[in-house]
């Protein structure tokens, strides 16, 4: 089984090698890598950059819920990103969103938020053909996909999070304690 590796590791903060061809080795790659996705028990995993297995190749995989499928992405680029607009019909009627906390296989019990575009235009190659394709992807599949593609550029949530100034916090037992930095 592939072992995923954890921070700090050089290969978790640099960028990708494009992937050249769809071949048996990479098709072992990616079901090594569904294997140790799907080992994840505590906490479960949505998703697995190729360099958190030790391959520096620009390829990941998502299964954003339980009952979905695998999918894979290689070589993919972020061609565009929307956000909802918010309605100024009447501002005071804004709800506030509960915050949500991104985690990572790489760096366990530790959480943050990270702001993420809603809505994402993604070009890549799939797992059964080298044609290109593009598709957009929306809320957690987007969530998931960007936090990916961050992997593969050689960045990890958490820089992510302390970029857009917002606290970390660490898993201890049942509780999500602050980190201080």
């Amino acid at each position: 089984m592939l072992k995923i590796i954890s921070v700090p590791n050089d290969i978790l903060s640099s960028p990708t090698q494009p992937v050249d061809k769809i071949d048996e080795r990479i098709k072992q790659l990616v079901y090594g890598m569904e294997n140790a996705l799907l080992a994840q028990k505590d906490p479960k995993g949505v998703g697995l950059a190729a360099n958190q297995v030790g391959e520096n190749l620009s390829l990941f995989i998502i299964k954003p819920s339980e009952k979905s499928q695998v999918k894979v992405f290689i070589n993919p680029k972020i061609v565009k990103t929307l956000n909802p607009s918010t309605s100024v019909k009447n501002p005071t009627k804004r709800r506030k969103q509960p915050v949500k906390l991104e985690g990572c296989l790489s760096i366990p019990r530790i959480w943050g938020p990270v702001k993420r575009a809603k809505k994402i235009l993604l070009e890549y190659q799939d797992f059964h053909t080298e044609a290109v394709k593009r598709r957009w992807f929306q809320g957690f599949e987007a969530t998931i996909i960007q936090h990916e593609v961050d992997h593969l550029k050689g960045v990890v949530f958490t820089q992510r999070s302390m970029e857009q100034g917002e606290k970390l916090y660490k898993e201890v037992g049942d509780e999500l304690k602050p980190i201080e930095i």
